[in-house]
C-alpha cells in the first residue's frame, strides 16, 4: 500500500494491501476454473463510509459474503476492488472468490446498530451472494437467519440467481417483520447475449421464474436493468419485452442505470467489445472519452426511453440517481418489540 501526496492510499499492483493480507487464509474449494479461499472477517455487516460530499448510495451499511464473483459479468463494476487482494488482472475476479465468515453475535449486534441508525442493508453490492458457490458455503443464508432475529430493519438484496429461491422461507419471514426489497438483476431477455457477457448467470426465464416466486410468497421484488449496454441492450423493442415481463413477473417497479467504466473494468471490457462486437468499438472510445460514464445526452436519451417503457407496461420506475435521492433518506425509528 503507497500513499499519494495527498495522503490517500493507493494499492501497489500484484501486492495485497496490509489489511487484508493478515487475513487471508487457506484455499476451502476449487470447482469449474474458481479456487476459493477463506478471508476472515471481523465484521459481514459493513457501515458505508460517505464519499466526498457525502452519500451517493441509496443504502447506508452493505454485506458482502464473498469478495469476487464467479457469475463472470464482463461488465462488473466491482472488478477494481480485487487489487486490493493482490490482484492486478481484471479477470481473477471471477476465478480467485474468497470466502467470509460470519460469527454471530457480532452479526447480531451490527444488525442492531444498523437498525438503529435507520438506513437500508444492501446485500451483494460488490458481489452476487447467491453465486454458485453459496450452494456449498450457505453464508447468505446465515445473514439471513440473523436479519429475521432483528426485527424493523430494512433490508435490500440484488441477485442474478435463481437459487435465491431456496430462501423463500426465511424471506418471507423477514418480509413479515422488516422492510424487504429483493432486486432480481436482468438486462436482457436474449439468452444467447447473456451467455455471452454473462457466462455463468443463470438464463432469463430463470430469473424471471423467481421474481415470479418471490412476489407469489409476498416478499416485494424489483427489475434491476443495470447496466444498460450501449447498441447492446438500449433497444426499445427489447426494453419494453424486458419491463413488460418483469411486470408479469411480479415486479413492484424497476430500476435502470446506463454502464459505467471505472478503474480496470474500463480496459477490460473495452477490449472485450473489441474482440467480440468490434463494430460497437468506435462507439464505446466515443461516448467514454471522457470519463467513467457514457456521454450525458445519450444517458438522457436512454433513461427517458426505459421511463416511457416503463409507465406503458405499467410498471413503476427510476433511474439510479433517482432511487438514490428516494432511498438514502433515513427511515424513522419503528416501535421495537422486546424480543431478541
Amino acid at each position: 500500500m503507497e500513499r499519494t501526496r495527498s495522503g490517500a492510499a493507493r494499492t501497489i499492483p500484484g501486492v495485497p494491501a496490509p489489511g487484508f493480507a493478515r487475513r487471508m487464509g487457506g484455499v476451502v474449494d476449487s470447482r469449474r476454473a474458481a479456487t476459493f479461499q477463506e478471508l476472515q472477517s471481523v465484521e459481514l455487516v459493513n457501515r458505508l463510509k460517505p464519499g466526498p460530499g457525502g452519500g451517493g448510495m441509496p443504502f447506508g451499511w452493505t454485506v458482502n459474503p464473498y469478495r469476487g464473483c464467479e457469475v463472470g459479468c464482463v461488465y462488473c463494476y466491482a472488478r477494481p476492488t480485487h487489487e486490493y487482494l493482490g490482484h492486478a488482472d481484471p479477470a481473477e475476479f471471477e476465478s480467485r472468490i474468497y470466502v467470509k465468515r460470519a460469527e454471530p453475535g457480532r452479526l447480531h449486534e451490527a444488525l442492531k446498530k444498523a437498525r438503529e441508525s435507520g438506513e437500508e442493508i444492501a446485500i451483494g453490492t460488490a458481489t452476487d451472494p447467491y453465486q454458485p458457490a453459496d450452494g456449498r458455503f450457505r453464508i447468505t443464508r446465515d445473514v439471513l437467519r440473523a436479519i429475521a432475529r432483528v426485527r424493523g430493519l430494512r433490508v435490500g438484496i440484488t441477485t442474478k440467481c435463481a437459487s435465491i429461491t431456496r430462501d423463500l422461507d426465511l424471506l418471507a419471514e423477514i418480509a413479515a417483520s422488516s422492510e424487504l426489497i429483493v432486486n432480481i438483476s436482468l438486462i436482457s431477455l436474449d439468452a444467447d447475449l447473456l451467455r455471452a457477457i454473462e457466462p455463468r448467470a443463470p438464463r432469463p426465464d430463470l430469473r424471471l421464474g423467481a421474481m415470479r416466486a418471490l412476489a407469489g410468497a409476498h416478499v416485494p421484488v424489483r427489475l434491476f436493468v443495470m447496466p444498460i449496454l450501449p447498441g447492446i441492450t438500449d433497444g426499445e423493442p427489447g426494453l419494453r419485452e424486458l419491463l413488460a415481463a418483469a411486470r408479469a413477473a411480479g415486479a413492484r417497479e424497476a430500476v435502470w442505470n446506463v454502464l459505467f467504466l471505472r478503474g480496470s473494468v474500463r480496459g477490460f471490457f473495452l477490449d472485450y467489445v473489441r474482440r467480440e462486437m468490434p463494430w460497437l468499438s468506435a462507439r464505446y472510445e466515443a461516448l467514454y472519452a471522457h470519463g467513467t460514464r457514457a456521454q450525458a445526452e445519450y444517458r438522457g436519451m436512454v433513461e427517458g426511453r426505459v421511463e416511457r417503457l416503463a409507465r406503458e407496461v405499467g410498471l413503476g420506475g427510476l433511474t439510479r440517481e433517482d432511487r438514490i435521492r428516494r432511498e438514502a433518506v433515513p427511515a424513522p425509528p419503528r416501535q421495537l418489540e422486546l424480543v431478541w
